[in-house]
């Protein structure tokens, strides 16, 4: 039993809703007037808040989840086209949720941290994790690894479409 208990039905632009269930499970390939659906699993509130305010300009269609178990909820509900994952969170950290998401979806994952240390990088890694990023880092570079895993997460998705229709099954 997770620690994550709805609430009420209401959503905010940046809030998953917090009755999932009546949230409907997205397609991968179909955005919001072509935004990058983006799910942000962060404890922290005020980081989430600046991820908002810096990536919705920039075509992102942002949702956030505070807890790992909300999070894991999220992804499978929302099938967002990238995670951003924050590694030190209470109760269930960013590596469990990580290797947790790994066993239901190939979502690319990018890990936000300010942990530099080259034994937590690879394990983030090994975990699952598509990509690291150092906090802070210029929004300008945030902006383009997501942009780039998108992209690769769009073109795995349309092969595996084409494979799908070409073989008639």
């Amino acid at each position: 039993m997770s620690s994550w208990e709805p609430q009420s039905s209401t959503v905010s632009p940046l809030q998953i809703p917090t009755n999932i269930d009546t949230y409907p499970k997205r397609d991968p390939l179909v955005t919001n007037d072509g935004q990058t659906r983006i799910l942000v699993i962060d404890d922290d509130q005020a980081m989430t808040e600046m991820l908002r305010l810096v990536l919705e300009p920039n075509s992102f269609d942002v949702y956030e989840a505070h807890s790992g178990p909300e999070g894991i909820e999220a992804t499978r509900r929302l099938n967002p086209e990238v995670v951003v994952l924050d590694l030190l969170m209470p109760g269930m950290d960013g590596w469990e949720v990580c290797k947790e998401i790994r066993t239901f979806s190939q979502v690319p994952i990018l890990v936000l941290s300010a942990i530099s240390k080259p034994g937590i990088v690879a394990r983030a890694l090994d975990e699952g994790a598509d990509d690291y990023l150092l906090k802070p880092m210029p929004s300008s570079v945030l902006i383009a690894h997501l942009k780039r895993l998108a992209r690769r997460a769009r073109a795995e998705q349309e092969s595996n479409n084409s494979d799908f229709n070409y073989y008639g099954v």
